[in-house]
């Protein structure tokens, strides 16, 4: 699943898997993929700028790190990244029960 899709939903999903631990950008994708069980198998061209755009806007923090003989720069959530997230789950939730609601008249 990507493209329209995840259209305002990918920031919360970085946040969420990053808020797990601090991991660099290829282990969020295979994070999202893993914790998804495939349904969210996104491209680096996908993941990365929204990665450098969260931490542009102060939700992300990052810093260089070397394991296994390589140089990576790796992500971790800031407080006001926490805050954003705890804010938006809150709100998809919201969002998932009126759906359902709705839904379940329909698919029945």
């Amino acid at each position: 699943m990507e493209g329209e899709t995840l259209k305002g939903h990918l920031d919360l999903l970085l946040l969420a898997v990053v808020r797990q631990e601090t991991m660099h950008g290829y282990r969020v994708i295979e994070a999202l993929r893993e914790r998804s069980r495939g349904a969210f198998d996104l491209a680096e061209g996908t993941v990365y700028p929204a990665l450098h755009r969260l931490e542009r806007a102060g939700l992300l923090e990052s810093a260089w790190a070397t394991g296994e003989g390589r140089r990576r720069r790796v992500y971790s959530l800031t407080r006001r990244g926490e805050s954003k997230l705890a804010e938006q789950q809150q709100l998809w939730k919201q969002f998932a029960r009126g759906m359902n609601s709705v839904l379940q008249g329909v698919m029945g």
